[in-house]
């Protein structure tokens, strides 16, 4: 599937956002911290995927 620009703008940002939850997660495995940080990556891979789809649909270029 070809995408535009923005789409893998969006996705960046969001796989950069997740990337940052999820080490700092590793980083303090065994405190609450690690498992409220893992929680909110979860629920940013829900949000891109969210994201993503409604964008496919209004996307010209994408879809």
């Amino acid at each position: 599937m070809k995408t535009c620009h923005q789409f893998d703008t969006v996705r960046a940002e969001y796989e950069r956002e997740i990337g940052f939850m999820l080490a700092h997660s590793e980083r303090h495995a065994g405190r609450p911290a690690a498992k409220s940080s893992a929680k909110h990556a979860a629920s940013a891979k829900q949000r891109m995927a969210r994201a993503l789809n409604s964008h496919v649909g209004r996307c010209p270029e994408c879809g």
